[in-house]
């Protein structure tokens, strides 16, 4: 059973001015990240707009993915929800086009108690085969996976994982000392990541790493390595980048920054609207730095 460590990336979701899944622009994204030497990949997640993504069409950007990397690198896709049942049967849906792993968002809106977020993802684990990575962002769900919930969840054999975007730093390195072996905690925040890494975690699930995979991937590397020194030198270098991909909700910067370097368009799906100009104006200084604009990615 795959446990994803190092580099995963949340990848966008291109779409065309129709806004439909812009197919052709996927798969040079996808060819973009193994290029870049990232270590696994992670469709259909927040980043991936899989909130407005009807089932049909993220069932075909997973299989898009799974295609395109061919095995190259694994595949952990999203599915998460906060109808229970729903869930099970996307996650058994998403499991039979050959994923190595599910990543899954705690239930949002519906503010579940933590023995309902327990049954919640035991159930999930208890209908598919392939690892599951738990995901728990209280600030988009509105409840946090307590660290008492994700150690006992931990226990179950096909729960593999926990990506952590709590930006509880007590409480993602209790998960990191007292997580059982062979269970990884994911860092789900890139400006925190080398943090997270410094202190055992076993990896991260970036969004910068759309942008910038092979020094991400060094940054990672170096981090994983205790080379310390060039760990920071290329988070310093990185940071005002993760920091510019939230000037706006996420996906927006991130996407409007891909259409800057050329790799797709910037079109996202309502709610969600185009990047403000003056944020624009913000971005393009940030990747001008990075030297991005000129083929430099």
């Amino acid at each position: 059973m795959y446990r994803p460590n190092g580099l995963g990336v949340a990848l966008i979701t291109p779409m065309t001015e129709q806004l439909a899944v812009d197919e052709p622009a996927l798969r040079r994204l996808v060819e973009h990240l193994i290029r870049g030497g990232i270590d696994f990949l992670v469709p259909c997640g927040t980043t991936g707009e899989s909130a407005t993504l009807s089932a049909v069409e993220r069932l075909r950007v997973i299989s898009i993915v799974l295609e395109v990397s061919n095995g190259q690198v694994p595949v952990v896709a999203g599915a998460g929800g906060n109808n229970t049942a729903a869930v099970v049967r996307h996650a058994m849906d998403v499991e039979k086009l050959g994923v190595h792993g599910i990543l899954s968002i705690s239930p949002y809106y519906n503010k579940p108690p933590q023995e309902g977020i327990y049954r919640h993802f035991a159930a999930i684990s208890e209908a598919v085969s392939c690892g599951i990575t738990l995901y728990n962002c209280p600030g988009r769900t509105g409840s946090n996976i307590s660290p008492e919930t994700v150690l006992r969840l931990a226990k179950l054999p096909g729960i593999v994982a926990v990506k952590e975007a709590s930006g509880d730093l007590s409480q993602i390195t209790r998960l990191i000392r007292e997580a059982p072996e062979g269970f990884s905690v994911l860092s789900g925040d890139d400006a925190i990541t080398l943090l997270l890494l410094a202190t055992g975690a076993h990896g991260v699930i970036s969004v910068v790493g759309n942008e910038v995979p092979g020094m991400m991937k060094e940054m990672v590397l170096a981090a994983l390595a205790d080379e310390i020194s060039k760990a920071r030198s290329l988070h310093q270098r990185l940071l005002p980048l993760m920091e510019a991909n939230f000037l706006e909700a996420n996906p927006i910067p991130v996407k409007t920054a891909m259409a800057m370097m050329g790799l797709c368009e910037a079109h996202v799906r309502l709610p969600l609207v185009p990047m403000s100009d003056e944020q624009r104006v913000r971005l393009a200084s940030v990747l001008e730095e990075l030297a991005l604009l000129s083929g430099g990615a």
